[in-house]
């Protein structure tokens, strides 16, 4: 399952793919819209999100999920030089929920992920709009689905909140309780740093010869392939734009570890996750 599951942070990424504006001024046009509350914090930094993840994985994979076993990273990081550079690759920068059962080391293991990403703007998901939320599922019998609709604003949450009293007050009054979890799987929940993913790394490097060769091989020592690069000169440094193979987290998260340390480079300035596309 891959979803846009907060309406508050995709009105924001949203506003700053068409306009081009910064963070916190699209989180205040949001507020003025009464998307986001005057404490943003829940929204932004994923923790609804990674709630919802939960209870997505949980249902999907009958086993057991809670927001604690959920990887979360909020949008508060993500800037306007991101969102360019995203266009630039003909995608657009989605907070996502991602849920899935992968191989771990053990057998079969849910992961669960909150995080901001590219995803190509071919993919159903890049068209869901201003405060819109959808859920992209895939499965083996019922091949690709998705579900749609508002995500944030007074009358969408009012719904909701209306729609789960009277489903508490119907239960009340025929004396039945809730329909319980289901967690008959029982599937592990797979660490971050075993889940499978790809980066867009974005590096300010001096510009000379060999800095690429360098940072190739700062790559293929944490065994990590790389996909694309694309380098700009700026005067007597550059920008490298580095977007990898699939390798586990944990590998990526040390390679750019390892590039911040190396005298060639200047500052590794945007890391961000590609999502929605095969290698």
């Amino acid at each position: 399952m891959l979803g846009i599951v907060n309406g508050t942070t995709n009105f924001i990424l949203d506003k700053m793919h068409t306009t081009g504006a910064g963070f916190a001024d699209a989180l205040e046009e949001a507020q003025q819209l009464g998307y986001a509350e005057a404490d943003p914090t829940a929204d932004v930094e994923g923790f609804d999100a990674a709630a919802k993840a939960a209870i997505l994985a949980s249902l999907a994979f009958h086993s057991r999920v809670t927001a604690n076993d959920v990887h979360r990273e909020g949008i508060s990081d993500v800037t306007a030089a991101d969102v360019a550079s995203a266009r630039d690759m003909n995608c657009v920068v989605k907070l996502l929920a991602i849920c899935e059962v992968r191989e771990g080391p053990e057998g079969p293991a849910v992961a669960a992920r909150v995080h901001p990403a590219m995803i190509p703007d071919t993919h159903p998901l890049a068209s869901v709009r201003e405060a819109y939320n959808a859920v992209f599922v895939e499965s083996e019998a019922a091949g690709q689905l998705m579900f749609y609709g508002p995500g944030a604003g007074g009358a969408p949450t009012a719904s909701a909140v209306l729609g789960d009293l009277v489903a508490a007050a119907r239960n009340r009054i025929s004396e039945t309780r809730g329909v319980p979890d289901s967690s008959y799987a029982g599937l592990p929940v797979l660490p971050m740093g075993e889940t499978v993913t790809r980066y867009h790394v974005a590096i300010d490097v001096e510009d000379r010869a060999g800095v690429l060769a360098a940072v190739a091989a700062a790559f293929a020592e944490h065994g990590v392939s790389i996909q694309t690069v694309r380098q700009e000169g700026r005067g007597e440094d550059a920008q490298l734009v580095v977007v990898s193979h699939r390798a586990t987290d944990a590998q990526l998260s040390a390679t750019v570890e390892h590039l911040r340390g190396m005298d060639i480079v200047r500052d590794v300035t945007s890391v961000m996750r590609v999502e929605g596309e095969n290698d």
